[in-house]
């Protein structure tokens, strides 16, 4: 699948933007729940697939999943199987009906089943409770045995860097993104609000052989 097809097939997944409208639940603030976007979802589990290797027939974890956009693409791209997880049960039941949607809900679990060789997360950033992304960094590392996929504010990279290093894993920037936060929450007076962010891949452990 190319990038402009998977990017196109994720049109199809509700967003936290969404929910309101058309579930009646509203996304939580406390939780940072954000859309991620189909660009920035296809561009991230593309870059994993494409240039790393580290989605086709591998055992995924969408973390933290919300309504699983980055399970879904990874289930697209051929991961052999993907589990979703969020403490939010309603993200959960819009997660289940996106991948019936999609046509992945055999592939796609919302149960937790380790080991996972790739961990694609896109964590708080830690605006409404500091340290919540690196919260998120620590156990996705602790999850996976290959590699984690994680976004970042890129004003927080030399943090984000270091921890991930201290870690015992090797870090870095793959790429840097422009989150497009749409007005989600009640406080928010403008229609959309860019962010910069980097894509980070933390390597767990080379592979032990070539597929």
């Amino acid at each position: 699948m190319k990038l402009k097809h998977l990017e196109s097939a994720l049109q199809e997944v509700t967003l936290y933007s969404q929910l309101q409208e058309l579930t009646g639940t509203a996304p939580r603030l406390e939780l940072e729940q954000y859309s991620t976007s189909p660009h920035l979802a296809a561009r991230m589990v593309y870059t994993a697939h494409m240039e790393h290797d580290d989605i086709e027939d591998m055992n995924v974890l969408d973390m933290g999943c919300g309504t699983g956009i980055l399970g879904i693409a990874a289930a697209f791209l051929g991961a052999g199987h993907v589990t979703g997880i969020d403490i939010d049960p309603a993200a959960l039941a819009v997660a289940a009906q996106n991948a019936e949607r999609c046509e992945v809900q055999e592939t796609l679990d919302l149960a937790e089943a380790p080991p996972f060789d790739t961990v694609l997360t896109n964590p708080p950033f830690g605006t409404r409770r500091a340290g919540a992304d690196i919260e998120f960094l620590r156990l996705a590392m602790s999850l996976a045995r290959r590699a984690v996929y994680t976004m970042h504010k890129t004003s927080t990279r030399a943090h984000v860097l270091k921890c991930a290093r201290e870690g015992g894993a090797e870090a870095e920037v793959i790429a840097q993104l422009c989150f497009d936060i749409p007005a989600t929450y009640a406080h928010h007076k403008r229609k959309s609000v860019d962010v910069e962010v980097d894509l980070i891949r933390v390597a767990i452990a080379a592979p032990a052989s070539p597929r």
